[in-house]
């Protein structure tokens, strides 16, 4: 019976030192993931923003974009 304890404590032991290492690297790779997340979010904003001045202000210039990513 203690042994059965012994056992599944070395288990539960090497179990949790598992998790920390595949967290551990998974961890920096979701946060490389995040940040380029982030910067892409940031530049479909931008991205948007520069399209709706061009389609405020000059909209013939506005539709060639746009048939140029439709086509």
């Amino acid at each position: 019976m203690l042994r059965t304890i012994f056992g599944i404590g070395a288990l539960a032991l090497v179990g949790l030192f598992a998790l920390k290492v595949f967290f551990g690297l998974f961890g920096v790779l979701f946060g490389i993931f995040f940040v380029l997340l982030g910067w892409a979010v940031r530049i479909a904003i931008v991205g948007g923003i520069i399209y709706l001045v061009l389609r405020l202000f000059m909209p013939e210039t506005a539709k060639k974009i746009e048939e140029k990513f439709n086509a």
